[in-house]
């Protein structure tokens, strides 16, 4: 995906109106060159695209987006935005919902932040798309649930738009969307190791960072990419500047930062949860790392610095 300053052409074209407030919509398209949506007043609900064929392209405020399969575009509410097939292409097969956004997944979004509230999660694993495909259909199907049968397994096949208008159904919907944002955004953004990084290391990079609060050593990393311990310390220093145990700790605090940002849980709770033994510790890192308490830095606006 990538970011452009130039805009759509602000013509409408026949589409689905952005839902009240409380209304959550969801929608799968498959749009010819023609199709082009302007909203000049923006929206009162959030838009989440995610893209499976095609190309598309979305503009909020002064902000654009190229979108591609498997990427993730979010629309922030109160803004200017427009979205259509990018020109050149031959069509734009994508899913949409428009609903309101719980708050967790503010600080999940928040890296991706591409200015004015427009949310660009780019790239995500291939290794996720199908799940992702599955909540979106599953979406698609829950919105039509009443509540007095057992929940749809599928939605009818001919049936590209569905309005969840139920409480059961609004809150089925959205646990999916959850899901969506969860597995594309809901992780530290890991930034791409340098060229020329041994595979080994990389390895190691991924396994602490699926899961930081795992009780990873020296030696425990080291065995499950096949290197000696001082072996693979040596190279993981060398190749990264930092120790293996200084990058788990990084991660650890990152992981521990979005706990306190998307949950209530107390701040000992958030420091066992990431892999911190003891809360004074890490309360003392914390505070090295990010220059408030963990309680102070709870307080603070999730948007702040995004």
């Amino acid at each position: 995906m990538t970011v452009n300053a130039d805009r759509l052409p602000e013509t409408a074209a026949p589409g689905v109106p952005a839902p009240p407030p409380g209304l959550v919509v969801v929608g799968h398209f498959d749009q010819p060159p023609t199709y082009g949506i302007s909203r000049p007043r923006g929206a009162d609900s959030w838009l989440f695209t995610w893209t499976t064929g095609g190309r598309g392209r979305l503009w909020h405020g002064s902000t654009e987006a190229r979108a591609g399969a498997g990427d993730l575009v979010v629309l922030a509410p109160g803004v200017a935005h427009g979205y259509g097939v990018e020109p050149g292409a031959r069509h734009w097969q994508f899913w949409w919902v428009h609903c309101q956004a719980r708050p967790s997944w503010r600080s999940w979004l928040r890296p991706y932040d591409a200015g004015e509230g427009m949310y660009v999660v780019t790239p995500t694993p291939d290794s996720v798309h199908g799940r992702v495909e599955e909540a979106f259909r599953r979406m698609l199907a829950d919105a039509r649930w009443t509540g007095t049968e057992a929940p749809p397994v599928t939605a009818p096949g001919d049936e590209s738009v569905a309005v969840a208008h139920g409480t059961a159904a609004r809150e089925l919907a959205l646990c999916s969307l959850e899901e969506v944002v969860l597995l594309t955004a809901g992780t530290a953004r890991v930034q791409p190791s340098p060229p020329g990084v041994d595979d080994r290391v990389r390895r190691a990079e991924a396994l602490i960072a699926a899961d930081p609060a795992a009780p990873h050593t020296v030696r425990s990393l080291a065995e499950q990419v096949a290197l000696s311990p001082s072996r693979f310390a040596h190279l993981f220093t060398r190749q990264l500047g930092q120790s293996p145990m200084r990058a788990l700790r990084e991660a650890r605090l990152r992981h521990a930062a979005r706990l306190l940002e998307s949950t209530d849980l107390s701040v000992e709770r958030v420091a066992a949860a990431s892999g911190f033994v003891s809360p004074f510790h890490f309360n003392r890192v914390f505070r090295e790392r990010y220059g408030t308490p963990p309680g102070a830095y709870r307080g603070r606006d999730p948007m702040v610095g995004a």
